[in-house]
C-alpha cells in the first residue's frame, strides 16, 4: 500500500505578544481597593461617618477607576505589541505514518 504525502502547505503568519485584558482589569481593581483602604483607614476622618462606610464608598469608586486604568494600560500594551509584530513562515508537516486506528 503506497502512501503519498500531500505537498507541504506554506503560510505566512503574524506573531506578536498581546496582553490578556482580564488580568489587567482584576489587578487594576485590586490596586483600587488597596488605595481605598489606605484612604479610608490611613487618613484622619470625620467622627460622623464609620470607617467601614467610608471604605465601602471609596472602594466602589477606586475599584472602578482602577479597572478602567488597567484596561487603558492593556490597550496601550496591545498597541505597542502591534508595532513589534514579526512575520514568520510556517509549513505544515504531514504525519510520518497514516492513522490506522480502527475506531475512526
Amino acid at each position: 500500500m503506497a502512501f503519498e504525502e500531500p505537498p507541504a502547505e506554506r503560510r505566512e503568519v503574524t506573531v506578536r505578544r498581546a496582553p490578556k485584558y482580564v488580568p489587567f482589569l482584576i489587578l487594576g481593581a485590586l490596586v483600587g481597593i488597596v488605595a481605598a483602604a489606605v484612604v479610608a483607614y490611613g487618613l484622619p476622618g470625620s467622627a460622623t461617618f464609620d470607617d467601614g462606610a467610608v471604605f465601602g464608598f471609596f472602594m466602589v469608586m477606586f475599584a472602578g477607576g482602577g479597572a478602567v486604568l488597567g484596561a487603558v494600560l492593556a490597550l496601550v500594551l496591545d498597541r505597542r505589541s502591534i508595532k513589534r509584530q514579526q512575520r514568520a513562515v510556517v509549513e505544515s508537516v504531514p504525519d510520518s505514518e497514516p492513522d490506522t486506528d480502527p475506531q475512526t
